[in-house]
């Protein structure tokens, strides 16, 4: 990736703020605020991967924000409560179990999407996992899992998603990839190769598509503190004080809300003129790296 690419993609993440933890409001409080003056006030959202960490902050924030909400992921107890918490807040949400590895399961979620909805408008394909250990160590299997996780679930989602959005009009698809995507360390090969390869999927599916009212763009977090994250660094205090050590920029990692407000941006209006690029959220991890 070249320097000057990193620096556009980095001045785009810095035009959007990055609130200091104790400024950002609680999602899980959702919005008291009138719901249909929001910025997604009738839109209907899709989100992979939602049971928890950004996926679950981006369903509370859009269900705030106006929009009607359905969301998926293998975990059903934590997705259940997930939707618990929006209604709470008076947000309107539907969780669908349904694995993004599973092609009959995704189109599944989506047609219920649409049955539940009558249409969809947004989609935000964050569903992810996550291995690090040496290339040689990676078995087979669990290559084919992270790839099948990350890449083609991605792809599965898109297909079913892509002839619904362009029905409705036209409207927006934020993928979530990684900093991972463009330097990674010891033991990434399966991970940040997976990730990697959305930035083409994005950019490919942008150019399809423009005409006719579809953007499709990418959040690359930074290190988040997520519970994949938790379970990643073995639950380790002193691992996440030393991930937050090495953020070069601002010194911590990420809530999840934060960057669920990136993908948020994207696929709002705001962002009308955003399609096929990268948002870089790693709060000046990558600062200086050639």
């Amino acid at each position: 990736m070249s320097r000057q690419r990193r620096n556009f993609l980095k001045l785009g993440a810095a035009t959007l703020g990055t609130a200091a933890t104790s400024s950002i409001p609680s999602v899980a409080q959702g919005n008291s605020g009138d719901k249909s003056n929001g910025r997604f006030a009738g839109k209907v959202v899709a989100i992979t991967g939602a049971t928890s960490g950004i996926g679950a902050a981006a369903a509370r924030l859009f269900a705030a924000e106006g929009a009607r909400v359905t969301f998926c992921g293998r975990r059903q107890k934590l997705g259940e409560q997930v939707a618990k918490s929006i209604h709470r807040a008076g947000g309107e949400a539907r969780y669908i179990r349904a694995d993004v590895t599973r092609p009959e399961q995704v189109e599944m979620f989506i047609r219920e999407t649409v049955d539940s909805y009558g249409r969809l408008d947004i989609a935000f394909n964050n569903a992810g996992e996550v291995t690090f250990k040496p290339l040689h160590q990676i078995g087979l299997e669990e290559w084919e899992w992270i790839h099948n996780t990350n890449l083609r679930g991605v792809f599965l989602a898109m297909k079913y998603e892509i002839p619904e959005i362009l029905k409705a009009g036209g409207g927006n698809i934020v993928i979530t990839s990684s900093q991972h995507a463009y330097s990674t360390r010891p033991g990434g090969a399966a991970y940040a190769s997976s990730k990697r390869a959305l930035e083409a999927l994005a950019q490919s599916a942008s150019q399809d598509y423009a005409e006719r009212g579809l953007r499709v763009n990418v959040v690359a977090p930074g290190i988040t503190d997520t519970p994949m994250f938790r379970r990643a660094t073995g639950r380790d205090e002193e691992a996440v004080e030393r991930a937050n050590n090495i953020v070069r920029g601002v010194k911590r990692i990420a809530e999840p809300e934060e960057i669920a407000r990136v993908a948020l941006w994207l696929a709002s209006d705001e962002a009308s003129y955003v399609t096929g690029t990268t948002v870089l959220a790693d709060g000046g991890l990558l600062t200086g790296f050639a």
